[in-house]
C-alpha cells in the first residue's frame, strides 16, 4: 500500500513539474501527448513533429506549445459543421475552404 501511495505521489510530481517547463525531453513529451518515447523517436526521425537538439546533437527537446499545436493540427469537422457547408453550398454554389482541398 506504501509502495502504490509513493508511486502515485512521484507521478502528481512528475505532472505538475511538466505543466511548469517549456522544453520538454523526450520522456515529457511522451507523457503530454500520451505516445510511446519509440513512437517520438520515429516522428522525430521522420521529421513529422517540431524538435531541437542540444549542442552535441544527443538530446532531443520538444517545445511545449509547438507540441500541442502539433497534435492539434488534423482537426475534423462536426457534423454540424459539415451540415451547414452543404446547406450553403446549396445555396451559394461556394465550397467553403476552410478544412479540406477544394477540387
Amino acid at each position: 500500500m506504501e509502495d502504490k501511495i509513493l508511486s502515485e505521489l512521484k507521478e502528481i510530481k512528475s505532472l505538475s513539474l511538466l505543466g511548469a517547463k517549456q522544453a520538454l525531453t523526450m520522456t515529457d513529451a511522451s507523457l503530454l501527448t500520451g505516445l510511446s518515447k519509440s513512437h517520438l523517436y520515429k516522428l522525430v526521425c521522420r521529421k513529422a513533429i517540431p524538435y531541437y537538439k542540444s549542442d552535441g546533437g544527443k538530446l532531443t527537446y520538444f517545445d511545449k506549445n509547438e507540441v500541442t499545436a502539433w497534435q492539434l493540427q488534423h482537426r475534423v469537422k462536426t457534423a454540424d459543421e459539415v451540415e451547414s457547408e452543404a446547406a450553403n453550398y446549396l445555396v451559394t454554389g461556394k465550397h467553403s475552404k476552410k478544412g479540406g482541398k477544394h477540387v
